[in-house]
């Protein structure tokens, strides 16, 4: 197998693992956004095993599941937006914002992370779960990815608190939240 192909597969292997974990972090959010959520995998996952009521938004429609339900049944949304504008959620409104290997792909990730603060509840949390800069995917890929200190600085820019980037496995993933003040939304 080439190596690009076994590296590639290694993404592909850890994203059950990814989604778990993921799950576990936000598993008492109700209402989730998944902003940069590309065929909406991270989406249905959340659905059918948390029952979550979750927005999937992606700038590009094209990889949108046709069937808007998780296997057992419990429907989300995939939208067509520019997540610089969530005009369609009211502020305050989710309880978790999730981006999962989309920030690098982001334009404007401080105002995204902006918006994201502005729809987040009080004590609201942001997770982004990301490759990071100097990983096997910045030599695969060659995008523009970062280092945990440029996530946190984005985050405390966007206003978030108790903020904390990490890189986990292996250092090929990297792992940031931030939750929305008390009482200090927008």
């Amino acid at each position: 197998m080439p190596p690009k192909t076994a590296s590639k597969n290694l993404y592909e292997r850890i994203k059950p693992r990814l989604h778990r974990r993921i799950g576990k972090e936000l598993r008492l959010a109700w209402r989730v956004l998944d902003l940069g959520c590309g065929s909406c995998d991270l989406v249905r996952y959340l659905a059918a095993t948390y029952k979550q009521r979750i927005t999937g938004v992606d700038i590009n429609s094209g990889s949108f599941p046709r069937r808007r339900a998780s296997s057992n049944g419990v429907r989300f949304r995939c939208l067509r937006r520019d997540a610089v504008r969530l005009e369609f959620a009211e502020g305050r409104s989710a309880d978790a914002v999730v981006m999962m290997w989309a920030l690098h792909e982001m334009d404007h990730p401080e105002a995204i992370l902006a918006e994201a603060r502005r729809v987040l509840r009080p004590g609201g949390e942001v997770l982004i779960v990301d490759f990071p800069k100097g990983s096997l995917a910045q030599k695969l890929w060659n995008e523009g990815y970062y280092r945990p200190e440029e996530v946190e600085r984005f985050l405390v820019n966007a206003g978030f608190a108790d903020i904390r980037a990490r890189l986990i496995e292996r250092k090929q993933v990297l792992w940031a939240r931030g939750y929305q003040p008390p009482d200090q939304g927008e």
